[in-house]
């Protein structure tokens, strides 16, 4: 079972997930870093670059997915340091903080807000998100090249890489693709076929979706789309 709402955060979401099926999904790459809570434990969720599949153990899980490049301002490290990987939280925050977080989390009787409050706590004290990033979230999910995003911005390519590196955890064009494997699963969710789907999405063609889907989330895009949102 998952469910989320729009969190107090702005541009966050607050989930929570019980893995009750046997099947276990992916979870696709989409841009985000989550704070995690995991049944006494807590994690940050990297940036993924491919679909991540959760293995065994605690199935109990509630989280803050904040919006793509907001995560390294609030967690204060950067994003491709936790690129593809899922890690304590007391490896990046003093142990001693972290404890007394996690021990707050567990006695709440809602884990999930509980979660939320740390974050909400947390942004307060932090320094706000570069406007620049949701800038370029938005150019290159409206379609925009990578050059053309760049000039929009008055930065040359490699000053845009380095800041997307530190934000995002990849540079521009990982970016870009993941912004468009998400429209895409939205659109095949939606009902179009797959054709229609790789024009409105920014593909060049059929194969040209299936081929970065495939390449991105392990599956092709008809199983995505047969399977609900997971989170």
């Amino acid at each position: 079972m998952y469910a989320e709402r729009a969190s107090r955060l702005p541009g966050a979401v607050v989930w929570r997930r019980t893995l009750e099926d046997p099947v276990v999904r992916p979870v696709l790459p989409d841009g985000c870093m989550d704070l995690l809570w995991n049944d006494g434990r807590l994690l940050v969720a990297g940036p993924d670059t491919q679909a991540y599949v959760p293995g065994g153990g605690p199935r109990q899980w509630a989280g803050v997915r904040f919006h793509p490049g907001t995560a390294p301002t609030f967690l204060g490290v950067p994003a491709h340091e936790l690129r593809d990987r899922r890690v304590e939280l007391a490896d990046l925050w003093p142990a001693a903080e972290v404890r007394r977080l996690r021990d707050r989390i567990d006695a709440a009787a809602d884990p999930m807000t509980a979660l939320e409050d740390v974050a909400l706590r947390r942004a307060a004290d932090a320094e706000p998100p570069d406007p620049l990033l949701l800038r370029v979230v938005t150019a290159l999910d409206t379609g925009r090249t990578v050059a053309a995003t760049a000039d929009e911005l008055g930065l040359s390519a490699r000053q845009l890489h380095r800041r997307c590196l530190t934000a995002f955890g990849y540079g521009p064009k990982t970016l870009a693709r993941i912004l468009r494997l998400q429209r895409a699963l939205a659109l095949a969710r939606g009902g179009l076929s797959l054709a229609e789907t790789a024009t409105r999405a920014g593909f060049a063609d059929q194969a040209h979706l299936a081929r970065d889907v495939r390449e991105l989330a392990g599956r092709t895009l008809t199983e995505l789309s047969l399977s609900s949102p997971t989170g």
